[in-house]
């Protein structure tokens, strides 16, 4: 078989069947998304399922998520961390982030999410710190200033998920003009040059075509 769209596709969908599952809550959450028209840009189930085996494998109790959107991954999150966990969780838009409580109430887990409503890079200076995981998935031309205060709310051993680090490939450019190629870049040398991160990345392809994400341990 070549190697594919369609073909990475197709895998991702295999592989989400066997390891993911029918999940109604989750489901009902993307087609709330759909319906609200909301861009169709949240993480793959199987990546959704990776976010929740790494906040569990890590122990994490707080989480910071930057980016809620429609609430998806954030259920994935909020499942994780357990019935005394919490996972606040940074959106810029507001009608995103009804979308996104109305959707993380009807899965059952509206108790642990904490919702803050506007730009990051104004919500992150008024958070308490001492959260063990942040999962970034915002506008990457913001990444340097999420990761900057995803090092000052961590502490050492708190896991950092930086997403879309793979942009189809653009990343090997140090010519681009698109400022998520350069965000994504200088997210990227941040996490190899600022001594605070010891990080590592991952090009994957899957049902969102060509993408990755870089994982960190604040330290």
């Amino acid at each position: 078989m070549d190697s594919t769209p369609t073909a990475w596709s197709d895998a991702d969908a295999y592989l989400a069947d066997l390891l993911v599952g029918h999940d109604p809550d989750l489901e009902a959450a993307l087609a709330a998304q759909r319906e609200a028209g909301l861009p169709a840009i949240e993480v793959a189930p199987v990546s959704g399922k990776l976010l929740n085996l790494i906040a569990r494998i890590s122990g994490a109790r707080r989480v910071l998520e930057i980016g809620t959107l429609g609430g998806y991954s954030t259920i994935w999150l909020a499942r994780a961390v357990g019935v005394e966990g919490r996972v606040v969780t940074v959106e810029a838009e507001a009608d995103n982030a009804a979308v996104a409580r109305a959707s993380i109430d009807a899965a059952g887990v509206g108790d642990r999410v904490d919702i803050r409503i506007g730009r990051g890079a104004d919500v992150l200076p008024t958070l308490v710190g001492g959260f063990d995981l942040v999962f970034i998935d915002a506008d990457k031309e913001s990444n340097t200033i999420y990761l900057d205060w995803a090092a000052k709310l961590g502490h050492p051993g708190t896991v950092v998920i930086l997403d879309n680090i793979g942009r189809e490939g653009e990343i090997v450019r140090d010519d681009s003009t698109d400022p998520k190629v350069v965000g994504t870049r200088e997210g990227l040398r941040m996490l190899g040059e600022d001594p605070r991160f010891d990080a590592t990345a991952l090009q994957t392809v899957g049902v969102k075509g060509w993408d990755g994400f870089a994982v960190a341990v604040v330290v």
